[in-house]
């Protein structure tokens, strides 16, 4: 063999061995992209159009994440956030739509005060996504049925209210393992 041949046979084995590199590395982020996101994988192809511009806009949701300095919440300032919870909550009966906006403004409170971007919503519905996956497409809808809550049926509020402390829950149980280590 001629050096030009092996050079050629080499270039274009590299050629072959990159683009199959490249198709195994496109499966492999697109299935944990699936796999982390579940369903907001598919809500994010839907929004954007294309599986491509989703997977661009999932993996910059969690490259934001990775770069946050999340803080832990401390046993003091979860026992607090818990209290103010049971104050929202047991203001639902007599005030719904009251409720329903102090369950809002407490899930920002803990995403602000654990280091979240909160600046606005589309911001909070990024983070809750990336880092809270099963509670992102809750998340939206009770953030829907609080932007008309005045006309939205009793069960409704409850149903949304329901995903805020769903959500709130996890935010708080993020730091379970923290606390078995203290104890």
């Amino acid at each position: 063999m001629q050096p030009s041949e092996i050079m050629v046979i080499s270039l274009a084995a590299t050629i072959v061995f990159a683009f199959v590199g490249s198709i195994v590395y496109d499966r492999k982020r697109r299935q944990h992209l699936q796999e982390h996101f579940g369903p907001e994988y598919d809500q994010a192809i839907a929004e954007l159009g294309d599986q491509r511009s989703a997977e661009s806009e999932l993996s910059r949701r969690e490259e934001r994440i990775r770069k946050l300095q999340i803080r832990p919440l401390s046993v003091f300032d979860r026992h607090r956030f818990s209290k103010q919870w049971k104050l929202c909550q047991s203001r639902f009966v007599d005030d719904p739509v009251g409720a329903l906006r102090h369950a809002d403004n407490l899930v920002i409170d803990i995403m602000r005060f654990r280091g979240y971007a909160v600046d606005t919503p589309d911001n909070r519905t990024a983070d809750i996504s990336a880092a809270y996956p099963s509670h992102a497409m809750d998340y939206r809808g009770a953030k829907g049925i609080l932007s008309r809550a005045e006309e939205v049926p009793t069960g409704d509020l409850r149903n949304a209210f329901l995903c805020y402390r769903a959500l709130f829950d996890e935010m708080l149980e993020g730091q379970h393992e923290e606390l078995k280590r203290v104890a």
